[in-house]
């Protein structure tokens, strides 16, 4: 997947809209002076490391956080429909969909992700960026959080979690807020599953468009599974299209 010079900045002109529509008082011009700031780099940047992972092009972060803002601003009308209680407003939804990723920008200095130099990685393991090792080790929504703090741009408490939490229980940090049992420990506001599902649903929707029509296209061989000898078996050939416990009895009897 690629994005030509229109599509770029037709997307950045989209994300300035977002801020300038649903973001109010004086925290609307700290982020459109900060992301005007450093336009390029945002404009051009990769939303992940890899083509396996989801809009691995430059381009490709603007692009995937438009389409959370999106779906953020549907999910939470479904939200709404469904009677859930109001524990939010419309612009904690959006402002916290505009920064979850923020964290992927890296520092003022530093980039986060590089153009990976090893012909190695990229060809065998897909790498074309690279982690950029001049910055302090940080997860996206700390990092994210970090950022909006040092620029002094307040942050709710809703927005607070809904950033940090963003990832749901891919992130094994998030258990204590998501796996709560307790009603007096559970999270009172829906933001953060909110945005969590319409950033699954934005990196599964790009995953779709990169690899779907690939993998459905391309025949799959069943591998061929030896086991080799010990001094105390003869090599044993399994044939193809056997389950894990078939190899297993075919292996011990």
């Amino acid at each position: 997947m690629t994005l030509n010079e229109n599509q770029i900045l037709d997307n950045w002109n989209e994300f300035l809209g977002y801020i300038k529509k649903y973001i109010t008082g004086d925290r609307k011009q700290q982020l459109l002076d900060f992301y005007s700031k450093y336009e390029e780099r945002f404009a051009l940047m990769p939303a992940s490391h890899k083509p396996q992972y989801h809009n691995c092009f430059p381009g490709g972060y603007i692009e995937h956080v438009n389409r959370v803002i999106r779906g953020t601003i549907k999910v939470n009308q479904l939200w709404n429909e469904f009677e859930t209680k109001s524990s939010h407003t419309e612009e904690e939804a959006v402002f916290s969909a505009i920064n979850h990723d923020l964290g992927k920008f890296g520092s003022f200095e530093h980039e986060a992700a590089l153009p990976n130099p090893s012909e190695w990685h990229v060809k065998n393991r897909g790498e074309i960026y690279t982690f950029n090792t001049q910055l302090d080790y940080m997860t996206v929504p700390d990092r994210s959080l970090w950022i909006l703090s040092q620029l002094g741009i307040p942050v709710s408490k809703n927005e607070y979690l809904a950033i940090k939490l963003h990832d749901g229980l891919y992130d094994e940090a998030n258990k204590p807020y998501l796996l709560s049992y307790s009603a007096e420990t559970k999270l009172r506001t829906s933001l953060p599953y909110i945005v969590h599902q319409a950033d699954l649903m934005a990196a599964r929707v790009e995953f779709e468009r990169e690899w779907l029509d690939k993998l459905n296209n391309t025949p799959v061989e069943e591998p061929k599974v030896t086991v080799k000898p010990t001094p105390q078996s003869k090599p044993v050939q399994v044939p193809e299209n056997k389950d894990l416990k078939n190899i297993m009895d075919t292996f011990f009897n």
